[in-house]
């Protein structure tokens, strides 16, 4: 085996992953000292053509790199990996659509503060999905990037815009959620939609500023007949942002999610409630405890592998074999997933949401009843002119159905001597 130096970053971990990696570590090189420089090692000293090559085409028969001019091979992520993401995309498109179908069906979907924040969330992850997965399939299928420098550096800027976006609404909710349940009544005044609004717009802000860096940090570079969109930073600025992403993009939101619940957790199983039956209010702790650990325990768990392969690689010793490319397709694909069990979490969970679930769909099921009855009634001829009338009254009865109660997760809080977690 040969004495491998300090590899480039194969950054890949976060999105620019080609088949097997070997792109990214081929094309590094260019990345690394643009214009054709000396390139470093992580030690700081240059390492020789001779040796870069060596190392590029021992990761390359390790990965199994596609080359026009050898015989392909069949690589098994070629097939796995679109077939993942694709289930990915189906179920984080899908289930993110019917939150969003049920909180925006409801007229009164603006008077609850938590709903809002879950609308946002919904909203990050459903752009996430939509921006991110279908053009990092391709990368396992095509051998280069097909969609040009904009779309390459405008792809990896929404997936952190969202990611960010994302990790600030989860603080938020967790904050919220700790007034609305430690100061039911000092809260009200702060707990407010306007309020609400106003924090969903600085979540945004800040995710813009924190996301906008990298609409510069990835670029093209060429290798053989194709190109391929990785990182085209310097080592150290990539450092500074990496840590800077990692800090304001995971740690301090995971803080403020543990400090929040834990206080939460804390409140509700030492608070005296005189008024309230013992076992139902064991029984409400239960439920929003295990809505508190879930929660916290998936969005750890989802995006913790992902940067601690970037951080692997930035601080320590990364090398590139089969076992942390394994690792790597991983954290890639918990990150991904982690915007489809959101939904499960913050909708399935709570019973006034599937309720909403099975209203939006048997409103879609009636709706495309009525449209073949409609297309029925309209080729008969004149003198069943009355049915028809008929039928499109019983439609505007049916569409009147289908709004939300106010049961509705979407619907505002109604006084109760019993939390509800939606």
């Amino acid at each position: 085996m040969r004495e491998r130096g300090h590899s480039y970053p194969c950054v890949c971990a976060r999105g620019c992953w080609s088949r097997g990696g070997a792109s990214c570590a081929r094309a590094a090189p260019a990345a690394a000292a643009p214009g054709g420089g000396a390139e470093r090692s992580g030690a700081g000293s240059s390492t020789s053509p001779r040796h870069r090559m060596m190392e590029y085409e021992d990761f390359t028969s390790l990965a199994g790199y596609w080359n026009p001019s050898d015989s392909y091979q069949f690589s098994p992520a070629s097939v796995i990996v679109p077939v993942v993401f694709s289930l990915i995309f189906l179920l984080g498109t899908v289930g993110n659509s019917l939150v969003l179908a049920v909180l925006l069906r409801n007229r009164q979907m603006g008077h609850n503060t938590t709903n809002l924040f879950i609308l946002n969330l919904s909203l990050a992850d459903f752009f996430f999905i939509v921006f991110c997965v279908p053009f990092q399939a391709t990368i396992y299928c095509l051998e280069g990037w097909v969609f040009g420098s904009f779309i390459c550096k405008a792809v990896h800027f929404f997936i952190y815009l969202t990611m960010y976006a994302s990790s600030f609404t989860l603080a938020a909710v967790s904050v919220d959620r700790y007034l609305a349940i430690c100061y039911p009544l000092r809260s009200r005044e702060l707990r407010t939609p306007c309020n609400a609004m106003a924090a969903m717009a600085v979540i945004w802000g800040l995710s813009v500023v924190f996301a906008g860096p990298y609409l510069s940090y990835y670029n093209l570079i060429k290798w053989e007949a194709s190109y391929i969109c990785m990182p085209d930073w310097e080592e150290w600025r990539r450092k500074v942002m990496d840590t800077s992403t990692f800090a304001f993009g995971y740690v301090i939101p995971v803080l403020v999610i543990s400090l929040s619940y834990t206080r939460t957790i804390k409140y509700l199983w030492t608070a005296v409630e005189p008024l309230e039956d013992v076992s139902e209010s064991k029984k409400a702790k239960r439920k929003v405890t295990k809505m508190i650990i879930i929660v916290t325990i998936l969005f750890c768990l989802c995006w913790l592998p992902y940067h601690v392969v970037i951080l692997r690689y930035l601080y320590g010793d990364f090398p590139f074999n089969q076992a942390t490319y394994a690792f790597r397709l991983l954290s890639h694909c918990m990150a991904y997933a982690n915007s489809c069990l959101n939904p499960i979490v913050y909708a399935l969970v709570s019973k006034h949401f599937r309720k909403g679930f099975k209203k939006v769909f048997s409103c879609l099921l009636r709706k495309k009843h009525r449209n073949k009855v409609h297309v029925l009634h309209a080729a008969h001829a004149v003198p069943r002119f009355e049915a028809a009338l008929t039928e499109v009254s019983q439609m505007h009865g049916d569409n009147n159905r289908c709004e939300l109660n106010p049961d509705s997760p979407a619907a505002p809080s109604r006084p109760s001597k019993h939390l509800q977690v939606c």
